[in-house]
């Protein structure tokens, strides 16, 4: 595997107008003890990348929205050659946004949905009216031609309606959807007893395999369970087809399960270059090393991408290199980011597949 830094998501800052129950940065409407960087900051962190890697670069938060410079330095990154993405909330979103984001070089933009009627995300979201936020960005961003695309977490609190998020996000426009199984990171350590449990984690899985069989619009992406891939494979087997993951241009991607420290990493509002947005680890700070040290020599990089030092039943399991176990997970729930997937039901045999 080449491994490359496809793709990061970049906290611009961790203040936040909404204060979901799942938060990994329990992101706060002030963040005294992590403020925004400058502009100034802004513009060397991507002069560094741009001497290493043209990555897509994901400007997230927090709320990316309450900085005011966000458009110039989307507008910097699009000069660099990154290409520049928003996650957002949707809440904040105007005309005079969209026309921004259009301006800007902006590729897409993501925005978040975790329930089909207003009362399950709004309640997710501890916000009355989130709901109805989303919607009217949704409905901007079409008036506007924005491609978007729609992110939805999932615990117990929400799980029975994924079938209808399913077919409301078809209904909206979005170009893909990727279902989110959070890692108890930030404010979701609270909501522990919430998770998914392994017992319901395949069953989920196997909805989405069976859906995304049968879906030829919608690009369609679980995240956060990467032995999804290795169902994937499985079903392939069983049904004597060889199956190929669809993937959008600027997506992380192809048919691989945790992408974290491989492909894909997380620089938060301090500069602290993290593996993921759920794996609260430092590899290195890029204030003071450069990004290219960090990505090619850092331990915990180096770690995560041999994946025969893995423990438990992950590093011998057949489906190793493309499944992996989530390590955010693993390090979330046990405090060592090498140990097996807590959350995976299969156990290993031999001999070991082709990959």
């Amino acid at each position: 595997m080449n491994f490359e830094p496809k793709w990061i998501a970049w906290e611009i800052t961790r203040r936040c107008n909404l204060k979901c129950v799942h938060c990994r940065s329990s992101s706060e409407i002030e963040a005294k003890e992590h403020p925004d960087f400058t502009l100034d900051e802004a513009k060397s962190i991507m002069d560094d990348i741009a001497t290493y890697a043209s990555p897509v670069l994901v400007l997230s938060g927090g709320e990316p929205l309450l900085r005011k410079d966000v458009f110039e330095i989307a507008e910097y990154g699009t000069g660099k050659g990154f290409r520049m993405c928003l996650a957002t909330n949707g809440t904040l979103v105007t005309e005079e946004i969209c026309e921004k984001i259009k301006s800007c070089g902006m590729k897409m933009v993501s925005l978040s949905l975790d329930g089909s009627k207003a009362e399950t995300h709004d309640n997710f979201r501890n916000e009355i009216g989130a709901f109805e936020g989303t919607m009217n960005a949704i409905k901007l961003f079409n008036q506007h031609k924005i491609p978007f695309l729609i992110n939805s977490s999932f615990t117990l609190r929400n799980r029975t309606e994924i079938p209808e998020i399913y077919r409301l996000v078809k209904s909206l426009g979005a170009t893909a959807w990727y279902m989110f199984m959070i890692v108890p990171t930030g404010r979701g350590e609270d909501i522990m007893e919430e998770l998914i449990p392994e017992e319901v984690y395949d069953e989920i899985l196997e909805w989405h395999y069976e859906t995304e069989q049968k879906e030829d619009e919608l690009l369609m992406r679980p995240t956060c369970a990467p032995h999804y891939y290795r169902i994937v494979r499985q079903k392939a087997l069983q049904e004597g087809e060889k199956y190929k993951h669809r993937s959008l241009k600027f997506s992380t991607g192809g048919s691989k399960g945790c992408l974290a420290g491989q492909l894909i990493c997380l620089i938060d509002v301090d500069g602290e270059v993290q593996p993921c947005s759920y794996f609260a680890k430092s590899a290195g700070n890029i204030k003071e090393i450069p990004f290219k040290k960090i990505w090619e020599e850092s331990e915990l990089f180096l770690n995560l991408r041999d994946f025969k030092s893995y423990k438990g039943n992950c590093g011998p399991c057949e489906y190793n290199s493309v499944c992996g176990g989530c390590r955010a997970r693993a390090y979330a729930m046990t405090g060592d980011y090498l140990e097996q997937e807590p959350f995976c039901s299969y156990k290993t045999v031999k001999p070991a597949i082709k990959k």
